[in-house]
């Protein structure tokens, strides 16, 4: 059954087009992932819908008596109500109900006393009726739906009596998630849901929504999210939306596909464009009435040609980026260190080793203590015991989150260039360029630029640095999908040492091979990635506890991880070796078709059939490449 629908809806500021003729249908139960870049129009749509701003154009068909849930990406709840009371103003009407409950228990109690009378019968039924509407409506159960919702979300029982007003900005936009979530939409619109939930937050959310009997649009950057929530993608570029019915990882696939298609076939016209007007050139220089007619004839049949737009797609470069100075093998080596705050331990007796070239991700529960161990590692703040000891010519880089070595007041190519100017003008345009500063995007001051923008200009900064060990805390924060892209495969091409704190799962398995589990018991090693750490955590061991198992197992156990890690590691750099030399064969066809189309080849047929025939030969070597490298990324 369909809920919602929209048909040619448009939309312009002043004179910027945001939406133009989008068109689609929800339906009962749907679970959809709303994508696009940053300012494609996604929260735009999202404000029609809920009836905030105005469209322009088009038609919105809405179920009769449908309840829109709208959770807003920036949320602010100000009252002086604690967590818990705050929700139950979900619950009003059923708060109500039971004292009208209360109340007709009274006089029931008051009538029998009386004896058997007509208003006693009367009481009796609208009392047998309203318990009725109460229990179907889970009257009896609504205050431990409160409590497994907020614990859902990442409060604790302490947290359930705190003052909404001392509550952190990330507390409060998990309050308004948990209340939307408790009132039951028959349609919920989220905006960034995940934003501030730490990853066991996510899992539940995740297990939530699956279950959840309504139908959800959701704005996510989130693709493992949206992999495990949506069966729909709908995606918004250049002011259109077009559905896809899978999940985000084949909607991806399917795009791929799509833009190859495009780029061929625009490339095919600009052929047929370009080898039109030649002709119409050399008839128009030939002179005679016949040849004009004819340049005109093909002049007109060429203006008629609806031409292909060249094809956006997604502004993925490769990057390559080498530390200037190689570390020792050993990088980071922590010992039994703890940090207390007063009397409240935060960290007890952590240890771990990083070794150079190693991807490490450090995840754990929101407070647990990740950024503080950051921060001791850094030497930004002292530890009460242990030891922090960095390796031999290591040079630490740190990204946090506030991006707060950026200077405001430079504009984006002055903060590249005052720390490198050993660059010339094309180097830095080019280097920029590769982070999606394209332009005039280049003059802009960093004071004007957006989160997302701030951090790409960070992470290239600090990759252009003396920095041999990346530290990053939550990179992907503010990120849209294509930002996440680039900024994934700069670190898979950086040679040095990373170790990052995110919450961003799909980010986790595509440039981690070590993840550290930080509890209030200490640190767990995982060798693998996000993906390998969850099978480790839910496989069901029939064996003995480790405890039990002798010390050679236990050292064969690991060693044959390690070995597991090492081929993996040498796999990888394969692929990487095969890219290279797919991209060079791809540049001499381009180069060989440039030739081609040169108008003075025209006169020297043999050079023609020679170009072509070392043309054919590139290209049968780059289909072998081309199914070498689908085994390779398939195994």
């Amino acid at each position: 059954m369909i809920v919602l629908s929209c048909n040619n809806i448009s939309k312009t500021y002043v004179v910027d087009k945001i939406l133009d003729n989008i068109s689609f249908t929800i339906e009962d139960g749907d679970k959809i992932g709303l994508i696009g870049l940053n300012g494609s129009g996604k929260t735009t749509l999202f404000n029609i819908l809920v009836g905030e701003i105005s469209k322009d154009e088009g038609d919105i068909y809405v179920q009769k008596d449908l309840n829109i849930g709208y959770l807003r990406q920036h949320t602010d709840i100000n009252s002086d109500k604690t967590v818990f009371r705050e929700c139950l103003q979900v619950f009003q009407p059923l708060i109500d109900m039971e004292k009208n409950l209360r109340e007709l228990e009274h006089q029931i109690s008051l009538e029998s006393d009386k004896g058997k009378s007509e208003n006693l019968n009367k009481i009796m039924i609208k009392y047998s009726y309203l318990l009725e509407e109460f229990n179907n409506q889970n009257g009896y159960g609504y205050k431990s739906e409160i409590k497994g919702v907020l614990k859902g979300l990442g409060f604790n029982e302490e947290d359930f009596d705190k003052e909404i007003n001392v509550l952190s900005g990330g507390q409060k936009a998990r309050l308004s998630l948990a209340k939307l979530l408790l009132e039951k939409p028959d349609l919920l619109l989220l905006d960034e849901p995940t934003n501030h939930l730490d990853l066991e937050a996510i899992n539940w959310l995740e297990s939530y929504l699956l279950e959840y009997k309504g139908a959800a649009l959701i704005i996510s950057h989130d693709r493992y999210f949206l992999d495990n929530v949506v069966s729909r993608i709908f995606y918004l570029e250049n002011l259109k939306l077009k559905s896809y019915n899978t999940n985000y990882s084949k909607f991806m696939e399917e795009r791929k596909k799509e833009l190859e298609l495009l780029k061929k076939d625009y490339e095919n016209q600009q052929k047929e464009i370009k080898r039109q007007e030649e002709i119409i050139r050399r008839f128009f220089n030939y002179g005679g009435q016949r040849y004009i007619r004819q340049a005109q004839s093909r002049q007109k049949l060429l203006d008629k040609m609806k031409t292909i737009d060249r094809p956006v797609g997604t502004k993925k470069v490769k990057i390559s980026f080498e530390p200037k100075i190689k570390s020792g093998k050993e990088v980071l080596k922590v010992g039994n260190v703890n940090k207390s705050f007063g009397e409240f331990k935060l960290l007890e007796d952590i240890n771990f080793a990083i070794y150079r070239g190693e991807k490490v991700g450090l995840i754990g529960p929101n407070g647990i203590g990740k950024t503080t161990l950051f921060k001791m590692i850094l030497g930004h703040i002292p530890y009460e015991s242990g030891s922090i000891t960095l390796g031999h010519h290591v040079h630490a880089g740190y990204f946090d989150q506030e991006q707060s070595k950026l200077n405001l007041d430079k504009t984006v190519i002055d903060e590249i260039w005052d720390e490198n100017p050993k660059f010339n003008h094309y180097q830095i345009r080019s280097i920029l360029s590769r982070f999606l500063f394209i332009g005039d995007d280049i003059f802009k001051e960093i004071s004007e630029l957006s989160g997302g923008e701030r951090g790409r200009l960070a992470l290239l900064k600090m990759m252009l640095s003396n920095a041999n060990f990346l530290l990053m805390d939550e990179p992907t924060n503010h990120l849209d999908i294509d930002s996440k892209e680039v900024l994934e495969d700069a670190i898979n091409n950086y040679e040095g040492t990373l170790l990052v704190i995110s919450h961003d799962r799909y980010f986790l398995n595509r440039v981690t091979d070590k993840i550290l589990e930080l509890t209030k018991e200490g640190i767990s090693e995982y060798l693998g990635n996000y993906d390998y750490y969850l099978e480790k955590k839910n496989e069901i061991i029939i064996e003995e506890d480790e405890d039990f198992r002798t010390k050679t197992q236990i050292k064969l156990e690991r060693k044959k991880e390690r070995e597991k890690i090492e081929i993996e590691k040498k796999r990888k750099k394969e692929i990487l070796k095969l890219e290279k030399t797919i991209e060079k064969k791809e540049k001499k066809i381009e180069e060989l078709d440039n030739m081609l189309c040169k108008p003075e080849l025209y006169e020297e047929p043999d050079k023609i059939i020679q170009l072509t025939k070392e043309r054919e030969n590139i290209q049968l070597d780059l289909e072998t490449l081309y199914e070498k490298w689908i085994i390779m990324t398939e195994n």
